[in-house]
C-alpha cells in the first residue's frame, strides 16, 4: 500500500489498542472516545480485508494477523517519534554565551536587564563570568565568548563596541543626611568617604576623592580618611547601611538612585567626569552566531536606552 493512503490515525488508534487490549483504554491514551477507536479499526480491518482484532462479549483480544501487524507498526511508529524528536531537537539547539564582566557592573546593571533579554529567546544559554581581567572574546561554532570592560581603551586585538561614559557621584543613604546633613562639599569632610581600589592595571589612573575634592573647588592641605574596600560591592553595602559616602560610579549606582535606596547628597552638581567607558568586545574578525548576535543587538539598544535616560 502506498505511503499516502496509509490511515496514520487508525494505525496509532491499533497500536494502542493492541498494545494494552482495550479500546477503552486505548481511547483513554489517546484523548477520543472508544467508539471512534472502535470505527478507526473497524475501518482499517475493512481496507485491508483482515480482521485485527477478536471480538468477546466482554472486551477484544488481539488475533494472530493483528500480533504480526502490531509489531511493524509499532516499529514504524518508534521511526517516526523518533525523526520527529531528532528534528526538533536539531532545530532547538542552543547556542552558549559566556559573558565576562567586572563584579560591581555584573551585578548592578547586568543582572537586573538580562532576565528581559532571556525572556525572549529560548536558542541560547549565557554563563556568567564576574571578572575584573580581560578574557579575550572569542566566537566558535555554537558558542561564544564576550567580554564588558570597564576602563580606558583602546582595547588591543578585539573590535570594541562602546556602551557608555561614566561619571563619579557622591551616594549615601537617606538616613545618613537626617543625622548629619551635606549642603556643601566640605561638609564631606566630616563624613567617613568610602572608596574602592580597583584591581586593574589602570586602578592608578582611576580618579578618586581627591580629584573630586579639587574639581568640587575644596582646598585640602592633606588627603581626607578613606576607608578603602577592594570589592566595589562591599562599598555599596556600607553606602546603602548609612556607614559613609560614596564616589560611585554612576552607572553601577543608577538603579539603586532611581529606588530611593541611595541618594545624592548634593543633587546633580559635583559630577566628576571620568575618561573609564564602558565597553563591549568583541572578536576582532569573525561572525556571530545568530542568537549571540542578537545578543549583542539588545545590549546595544539596552545601553542607548540607558544613556537617554541619564543624559
Amino acid at each position: 500500500m502506498k505511503i499516502e493512503r496509509l490511515p496514520l490515525n487508525a494505525l496509532r488508534a491499533f497500536a494502542e489498542a493492541a498494545r494494552t487490549g482495550s479500546f477503552k483504554v486505548a481511547a483513554h491514551r489517546l484523548g477520543v472516545t472508544p467508539g471512534a477507536v472502535s470505527r478507526q479499526i473497524r475501518q482499517l480491518e475493512d481496507r485491508l480485508g483482515v480482521s485485527l482484532f477478536e471480538r468477546h462479549a466482554n472486551g477484544v483480544s488481539v488475533g494472530r494477523a493483528g500480533r504480526l501487524l502490531a509489531e511493524d507498526v509499532n516499529a514504524g511508529l518508534a521511526r517516526i517519534a523518533n525523526g520527529v524528536q531528532m528534528v526538533t531537537e536539531r532545530s532547538r539547539e542552543t547556542t552558549t554565551l559566556v559573558i565576562s564582566a567586572p563584579p560591581s557592573f555584573m551585578q548592578h546593571w547586568l543582572l537586573p536587564r538580562l532576565n528581559d533579554f532571556e525572556a525572549q529567546e529560548n536558542d541560547i544559554e549565557i554563563a556568567l563570568d564576574a571578572d575584573q581581567k580581560l578574557t579575550p572574546p572569542v566566537w566558535q561554532e555554537g558558542s561564544a565568548r564576550l567580554s564588558m570592560r570597564y576602563g580606558r581603551g583602546p582595547w588591543r586585538g578585539v573590535r570594541t563596541v562602546p556602551l557608555f561614559d561614566d561619571r563619579l557621584v557622591p551616594v549615601c543613604a537617606p538616613g545618613l543626611l537626617e543625622q548629619s546633613p551635606i549642603r556643601t562639599p566640605e561638609d564631606l569632610l566630616h563624613h567617613q568617604l568610602l572608596a574602592v581600589d580597583w584591581c586593574s592595571h589602570q586602578s592608578g589612573d582611576f580618579p578618586g576623592w581627591n580629584e573630586w575634592f579639587r574639581a568640587a573647588g575644596v582646598t585640602i592641605t592633606a588627603s581626607p580618611t578613606q576607608r578603602q574596600y577592594s570589592l566595589y560591592s562591599l562599598a555599596l553595602d556600607r553606602a546603602i547601611a548609612g556607614q559613609g559616602v560614596m564616589l560611585a560610579t554612576y552607572p553601577v549606582v543608577a538603579d539603586r538612585l532611581a529606588s530611593g535606596v541611595l541618594v545624592r547628597p548634593l543633587g546633580d552638581e559635583y559630577t566628576l567626569a571620568s575618561s573609564f567607558t564602558y565597553d563591549l568586545l568583541l572578536p576582532a574578525s569573525g561572525t556571530a552566531p545568530p542568537a549571540v548576535q542578537r545578543f549583542v543587538d539588545w545590549l546595544v539598544a539596552e545601553a542607548q536606552s540607558f544613556r537617554q535616560q541619564v543624559s
